[in-house]
């Protein structure tokens, strides 16, 4: 037998007296565990599957175990992966900073910051927000003007951030900031970290039409950040910014794999909701359920090739720049036919006479549309795709 195929045997015997059979399940709203300084646990078993990952290693699969993680390989860590989902695995934990920043830090980061920042990550204990968007720096992101003067051995950081997902419930942020407003946009832009309990830090939440939010704005009133939390070159911050949203959006292409954010599976719902039906306008539905959900497979599918292509050392950059952006589409038509479905009983927003899961599909269309702004809207993403993956030019 050979060593992947021992390691795989290895890893599904692991998996299997270590995965808890309720967790091995579609992720229900309201039961995903965010790493942090206070871990809120929805169950027991909940609890034992992120310390028992943790333990392993494998919160962080492919990074250096010297900063907490499995250290495994591209090829190994690919068996791991087929094995989390053959056994339909939730995972043990959401962090932004393992799925963004941390990326980033190993390639940019000083050794003392990877030291510092990095096994925390690994362990789930620090949850991280991100702050680049501004009131009047969303798509176009170079004209944030939040500012970070350097004073003495610090920045003095003033200014806003919104649409900060999960501030208020962070340990820590990465952010963008000014720290040259005389320089061209692009250039006089710093990537730093900085923790969300410093002094002059305030935070308040964004309620939206789906009846709960994630956002926040941000606010700095003369915050004090060490220098030494400067991740890369002093103004260099904008190709390390451009790099985190690569990794963001390729996060955000992998909601799917594991049922995030939303866990509504189209065809059986359908079928619940238009049972024999034969009326045109319900066969017209199913036919537009059925092309959805075929999407959807080929969606899959281009995951599972991407992974392949990397594997084999393929330059999968041009794909990554589409999967964002085809996923939040997709998932915002897959709730469009789903309301159609419901009919009337789309119209809930709480309480009776509307199920849970009828409330819960309205508020996943509702909440289907904030996905296609965030992380790059995908007008934004269009642009992207048209200029870096396709080459056109410029009207």
């Amino acid at each position: 037998m050979s060593a992947i195929e021992q390691f795989r045997q290895a890893t599904r015997q692991w998996l299997e007296a270590n995965c808890p059979p309720s967790l091995r399940t579609a992720t229900p709203d309201g039961e995903i565990v965010w790493g942090g300084r206070q871990v809120d646990f929805p169950s027991e078993d909940a609890r034992l599957w992120f310390e028992r990952m943790r333990d392993k290693g494998w919160f962080c699969p492919q990074w250096p175990s010297e900063y907490g993680g499995g250290g495994l390989s591209a090829e190994y860590n690919a068996v791991l992966e087929s094995e989390l989902r053959r056994l339909k695995c939730r995972p043990a934990q959401i962090n932004l900073g393992i799925w963004m920043l941390g990326p980033v830090l190993l390639e940019f980061g000083s050794e003392a910051q990877k030291q510092a920042l990095l096994p925390p990550m690994c362990r789930g204990e620090v949850r991280w927000c991100q702050g680049f968007s501004e009131p009047n720096a969303g798509s176009d992101l170079a004209s944030l003007k939040t500012s970070a003067v350097v004073d003495g051995d610090d920045f003095v950081v003033n200014g806003t951030k919104i649409w900060t997902s999960y501030g208020d419930k962070s340990d820590w942020m990465y952010a963008l900031v000014r720290t040259d407003p005389k320089a061209p946009k692009h250039q006089g832009i710093s990537l730093i970290v900085l923790d969300m309990k410093s002094p002059g830090v305030s935070v308040s939440p964004i309620d939206l039409i789906s009846g709960k939010s994630a956002f926040c704005q941000v606010f700095f009133d003369n915050v004090r950040v060490p220098q030494s939390q400067l991740i890369g070159p002093l103004n260099g911050g904008w190709n390390l910014g451009k790099s985190l949203l690569q990794h963001e959006r390729k996060a955000m292409s992998k909601f799917g794999e594991f049922s995030l954010p939303t866990h509504f599976h189209l065809l059986p719902l359908i079928e619940r909701y238009l049972p024999d039906s034969q009326a045109p306008a319900d066969q017209a539905l199913r036919a537009r359920a059925q092309a959805c959900a075929m999407n959807e497979h080929a969606y899959n599918l281009t995951v599972q090739r991407m992974g392949e292509e990397a594997r084999a050392g393929l330059d999968i950059s041009a794909i990554m720049a589409i999967m964002k952006l085809v996923h939040t589409e997709q998932e915002r038509d897959k709730f469009e036919i789903l309301l159609d479905a419901l009919g009337y009983r789309a119209l809930g927003v709480e309480g009776e006479p509307f199920s849970g899961q009828e409330l819960a599909i309205t508020r996943g269309w509702l909440n289907s549309y904030a996905l296609t702004i965030s992380g790059g809207s995908s007008e934004v993403q269009l642009n992207v795709i048209a200029k870096r993956v396709l080459n056109l030019p410029s009207a």
